[in-house]
């Protein structure tokens, strides 16, 4: 259905992970690409002098093994790209530059600092040049929904 599709996959569950993974697999095109992405956010410079120096090597490299793990294991073939900056605008400015025609993200639970500051999936929705797809979390609200458990987190 689509020939490059970011898959962008935040700092959350393994559960939603491994859902996104195999959404994306699903729906990207015999021969296509499937960019499997993680934006750690920009550290404001007045910060830097508490964090050791090689902090934001350690946290590429971390990153990048495993989500390559989890593709691996999944078998899902896809690039990995770990990226430092402003989420929404990496994985926009990344669909654009691979010409990609989907990003896939999932939702989370809104709270009070998406009302202040907007959230990185309204924003991505907002300025991408290609479909975006929300994968939502099961709401256990909503009738014949089974409760969620909490799964290990990814990072």
């Amino acid at each position: 259905m689509y020939r490059t599709i970011i898959c962008g996959i935040g700092m959350g569950s393994r559960e939603t992970a491994s859902r996104l993974l195999r959404r994306a697999a699903a729906l990207v095109d015999e021969g296509g690409s499937l960019v499997v992405m993680h934006v750690i956010e920009s550290i404001p410079h007045r910060h830097l002098t508490e964090l050791p120096e090689e902090f934001e090597t350690t946290a590429i490299v971390d990153a990048e093994k495993k989500l390559a793990s989890l593709c691996k294991e999944m078998g899902v073939p896809a690039t990995i790209e770990v990226r430092i900056g402003v989420a929404a605008s990496v994985l926009v400015s990344v669909a654009r530059q691979k010409s990609a025609d989907l990003i896939l993200l999932s939702s989370h639970v809104t709270d009070i600092t998406d009302y202040v500051f907007s959230s990185i999936v309204d924003k991505v929705v907002r300025h991408a040049g290609c479909s975006v797809l929300i994968d939502r979390r099961p709401d256990p609200a909503h009738e014949g929904s089974a409760p969620q458990v909490e799964d290990a987190p990814l990072f």
